[in-house]
């Protein structure tokens, strides 16, 4: 099919698992996407380490080729930049490089543009240019869009997301056969959900870029993944899923991100990353497997869900086509995609001023006057109780105590403390609890 009109110049950097099914879909779906964007999309050349490494029946010819990113980006020929290679350097400098020049640019960078998104912000506005990025976070799942375009008319109020795939693969897995945290990973890694090393998704790192990208976007404010409190999941035991099941809750690793007041009485922004129980009624706990959900609250639209495959080879690269089939469109049409909304400046919220619940399991000496002793520890720091379990006798006494809503700085203090009562022989396990009424 043509149409008539001179094609849309892509340069790909970087030819790994997202960028080979980028490049089998340009290919398998080229007619179609001439058709939707009104002009063919041509591939003019593709970045890569290593020329002479194996890239199977890749449809395309092999003179595309080059190991000169930074030579490829700034040909005169280009006007999409598409780049799928990952961390900072040297991807912001490339990036930085085509913003400036007035090149459309797609990324699946969640790294960078957590890390310094800023920088490909102010090189957009500079160049005149569009920055896309709908593959950095959640992958197929249509979801920074809605955010940027969508709901700019709404105020966000609240973000809760399962954005790591592996996490959840593995908390699934715990809390369907009550696994160890060890064994569960290591079922992840033989089915191919988690790396060799597995610790940028277990300790957090992912799921809190992913958190800053998304507060961004719904708070309109820059915030970058140091601001995001982050707490790594290789703590919960088989024993802490048993202890949610009997509450009839979960555990899950949550980005959690909400618009609110800080103790001064200011608007601000809290944004954190960490394993929390949640009610199996909520939406989010029956999201399972490697799958991906984020629940967005607004004041106008009320309770919006998202869902489906985070990660992989062909999603992502389902949510890259995506916005080169924009990017594309505004080139033909003169226009630009919405521009960074960062206007309200909100500051961030520090995690000791984030209300939430814990859920405490203690061991401790079974002996007249504990609980009480115990319960004081809590009122000292104005920490109400909401419920009290205790289970076996002599030596395996255990307390569980889960409290209402209350400033993380002071759960925390009751935390420390209680370590300090020669009742209390050891804290098995801190948990946070979210989705239900404080």
């Amino acid at each position: 099919m043509s149409s008539g009109k001179p094609a849309v110049r892509l340069a790909l950097l970087g030819c790994g698992t997202v960028g080979s099914e980028v490049v089998r879909l340009l290919h398998d779906q080229a007619e179609d996407l001439t058709a939707r964007i009104g002009a063919p999309l041509e591939l003019v050349g593709i970045a890569v380490r290593r020329l002479g490494r194996e890239r199977g029946s890749l449809p395309v010819d092999p003179a595309l080729f080059t190991t000169d990113a930074l030579g490829l980006v700034k040909r005169d020929d280009v006007d999409v930049v598409i780049e799928v290679v990952g961390g900072i350097e040297p991807a912001r400098s490339w990036l930085t490089e085509a913003l400036r020049a007035g090149k459309s640019v797609v990324t699946a960078n969640k790294a960078l543009l957590a890390e310094d998104g800023a920088t490909l912000h102010d090189a957009a506005a500079e160049g005149g240019a569009d920055l896309y990025y709908e593959a950095s976070v959640a992958g197929a799942i249509p979801l920074l869009r809605p955010l940027r375009e969508s709901l700019h008319g709404d105020r966000v109020t609240r973000v809760t997301g399962i954005v790591n795939g592996t996490t959840n693969f593995i908390l699934s897995s715990m809390d369907a056969t009550g696994a160890g945290f060890g064994e569960a990973l290591d079922e992840a890694t033989e089915l191919g959900y988690a790396e060799a090393d597995p610790t940028a998704d277990v300790e957090g790192f992912d799921a809190a870029a992913k958190a800053a990208i998304l507060a961004s976007l719904a708070f309109h404010t820059r915030v970058t993944a140091a601001d995001v409190f982050r707490e790594g999941m290789t703590g919960v035991t088989a024993a802490d899923m048993a202890s949610a099941k009997e509450m009839g809750c979960t555990i899950k690793l949550l980005c959690l991100a909400e618009r609110g007041e800080d103790s001064s009485g200011q608007e601000s922004v809290s944004v954190r990353v960490h394993p929390a129980m949640i009610p199996r009624s909520h939406p989010l706990a029956s999201v399972g497997d490697a799958f991906n959900a984020v629940f967005v609250e607004a004041e106008a639209a009320g309770q919006l869900m998202f869902y489906g495959r985070g990660a992989g080879g062909t999603p992502t690269a389902s949510a890259v086509l995506g916005d080169i089939v924009a990017a594309a469109r505004n080139r033909l049409s003169g226009t630009r995609a919405p521009s960074e909304s960062a206007y309200a400046h909100l500051p961030i919220r520090p995690i000791g001023e984030a209300v939430t619940r814990y859920h405490i399991s203690l061991d401790v000496a079974d002996r007249q006057g504990v609980l009480a002793t115990v319960a004081g520890v809590f009122a000292q720091h104005e920490v109400s109780i909401a419920t009290v379990r205790q289970s076996g006798r002599d030596e395996d006494a255990t307390l569980v105590i889960v409290t209402h809503g209350a400033p993380d700085a002071n759960l925390a203090a009751t935390v420390e403390d209680l370590r300090e009562l020669s009742i209390v022989r050891s804290i098995a396990s801190v948990l946070r609890v979210e989705g239900s009424p404080a």
